[in-house]
């Protein structure tokens, strides 16, 4: 954990934009997973593209990566910034499918929240277009799974032990 406090704060405890123009631009990049689960039969239809809505991990790929290019529209302390690259992908297991979303990009601050946005709304888009044949569906389990660059290091979160820093975590 951090000593460097809610950094989104100021001293008086109101919300406010951190400045991050002092700092260089680098390489960064983050990974978040989510995990929808839902019915055998679900899967089964989605893997075969025989929902009624269609190519459902095609257009919960486009969404996901149209969300984390919109993640400061919907964060609002969240930066605007060049989002160089995000890629959408999709494990099928018999009753679940875990979303991950990668972004990168060079810039000042890092990809977290838009990797954690890319992810739950790929998320939501799969729940939107399985619902009329699942309603028991659950998304949970949004997580950071990586994030490399910036001053505050590098983070994996380790399946087997909960988390592990290289380097020091914010």
């Amino acid at each position: 954990m951090s000593d460097r406090g809610l950094t989104h704060l100021d001293p008086l405890g109101r919300a406010r934009m951190v400045d991050v123009s002092p700092k260089e631009a680098t390489h960064r990049r983050a990974i978040a997973r989510c995990v929808v689960v839902m019915q055998p039969d679900t899967t089964s239809l989605l893997a075969r593209g025989a929902l009624p809505k269609g190519d459902v991990l095609a257009v919960a790929r486009v969404a996901g990566i149209q969300a984390a290019k919109k993640t400061p529209d919907l964060i609002p302390l969240c930066h605007p910034l060049l989002v160089g690259s995000v890629f959408v992908n999709f494990t099928i297991e018999d009753t679940s499918i875990t979303v991950e979303a990668q972004v990168e990009t060079v810039d000042r601050t890092g990809v977290e929240m838009e990797a954690l946005t890319a992810a739950s709304v790929a998320a939501l888009t799969i729940y939107d277009m399985c619902k009329s044949v699942d309603r028991t569906m659950v998304i949970g389990d949004l997580t950071l799974w990586e994030k490399t660059g910036g001053r505050s290091g590098s983070y994996r979160r380790s399946e087997a032990l909960g988390a592990e820093a290289d380097g020091s975590t914010a």
